[in-house]
């Protein structure tokens, strides 16, 4: 597993999830998904592409329901993918389905307080 600082999504287990997360001052960003799920190994790249670019600003992880059940049921998970914002700790925001990258970036830059970057990265 990857630290806080580490680029790339953290994929806790039901036994470590709490302490991965504990003290994360950053928005989460959990992905909920599974292998056999369409839509999950779709938006899988784009997932992993956003952990990588929000490295340090936000935290990004992925749980595969089928190896994690007790987690999919503690987030109230009842369909895929689910993408469900932390602050906190706590849940804030779900989305269920595919969702394009610029949608979730403005989120957790929303919740980060941030003001969201133009396309490309540049600002005017």
């Amino acid at each position: 597993m990857t630290n806080g600082h580490e680029a790339g999504a953290l994929h806790p287990t039901t036994t470590t999830f709490d302490e991965a997360l504990a003290g994360r001052p950053e928005p989460v960003l959990l992905g909920f998904w599974a292998p056999w799920c369409g839509p999950c190994r779709a938006i899988a790249p784009m997932i992993d592409e956003l952990a990588n670019e929000m490295t340090g600003q936000a935290t990004v992880v992925k749980i595969k329901v089928e190896a994690e059940p007790k987690l999919a049921t503690r987030f109230g998970v009842q369909a895929l993918p689910a993408l469900i914002f932390l602050t906190g700790g706590q849940a804030i925001d779900t989305l269920v389905g595919t969702v394009p990258k610029a949608v979730l970036l403005k989120r957790l830059q929303a919740l980060r307080g941030a003001a969201p970057e133009p396309p490309g990265g540049a600002r005017a």
